[in-house]
C-alpha cells in the first residue's frame, strides 16, 4: 500500500513540475516586466479555455502549436479583452483546411458584422520557432477601423517604420518591424 501511495506521489510531481515548466515556456512571449502578472491559458478543443496561472494584469498567454501550420514552438499573449476574438481564430482555423479558406472565413465574418473585434491599442505578442531559444518575437497592435488617414502611418512597410496592415477592417493593427 506505501509502496502505490509513493508512486502516485512521485507521479503528481512529475506532472505538475511538467505543467510550470509548460507555463513558463508559454510565458516567454509576456512583456519581461508583465511576465509575473500575465495568466496563462490552455485552449480546449470546444474554443473554451481553463485557467492555469491565474494572473494580475490583464495580460493573457496561450500555447498555439497545436494549431495547423504552427511551428513546434508558438506561443502568444495579448489582453484578456481579446479571447473571444482568439476564441473566434481558433474555430475558424480548426474548421478549414488551408490559409486561403481560413482568410475567407475571416472575409465573410468581417463582411457579415460577425467578426469579433480586438481590443483597440491592444499587442498582440506572438513567438514562433523550431524551439523556444530559436524563436522569433512578433509584435503588433490592434487598431480596428484605423486607415493611414487617421493614424498618419503607411499602409506597407517600404518606408522601414511601423505601418498599418489591414487598414479600416477590424483586423487594422500596427506593424512593427523586427
Amino acid at each position: 500500500m506505501k509502496s502505490i501511495i509513493l508512486v502516485a506521489i512521485s507521479l503528481l510531481m512529475v506532472a505538475t513540475n511538467a505543467n510550470a515548466q509548460s507555463v513558463e515556456s508559454v510565458l516567454a512571449a509576456a512583456p519581461a516586466r508583465a511576465r509575473t502578472g500575465a495568466a496563462v491559458i490552455k485552449w480546449n478543443d470546444d474554443y473554451t479555455y481553463e485557467t492555469l496561472k491565474e494572473g494580475t494584469n490583464r495580460i493573457v498567454c496561450y500555447d498555439r502549436s497545436g494549431e495547423r501550420d504552427r511551428q513546434p514552438f508558438a506561443v502568444q499573449c495579448t489582453s484578456v479583452a481579446n479571447l473571444d476574438r482568439v476564441a473566434q481564430n481558433r474555430r475558424f482555423r480548426a474548421e478549414t483546411a488551408s490559409a486561403e479558406e481560413e482568410r475567407a472565413m475571416v472575409a465573410a465574418a468581417e463582411a457579415n458584422g460577425t467578426r469579433v473585434a480586438p481590443e483597440y491599442g491592444s499587442a498582440w505578442i506572438s513567438m514562433n520557432g523550431a524551439d523556444q531559444q530559436g524563436a522569433g518575437t512578433h509584435t503588433t497592435f490592434a487598431v480596428p477601423g484605423a486607415t493611414t488617414e487617421s493614424t498618419g502611418l503607411p499602409e506597407n512597410g517600404r518606408g522601414g517604420g511601423a505601418w498599418i496592415m489591414g487598414a479600416g477592417t477590424s483586423e487594422a493593427h500596427i506593424m512593427i518591424p523586427g
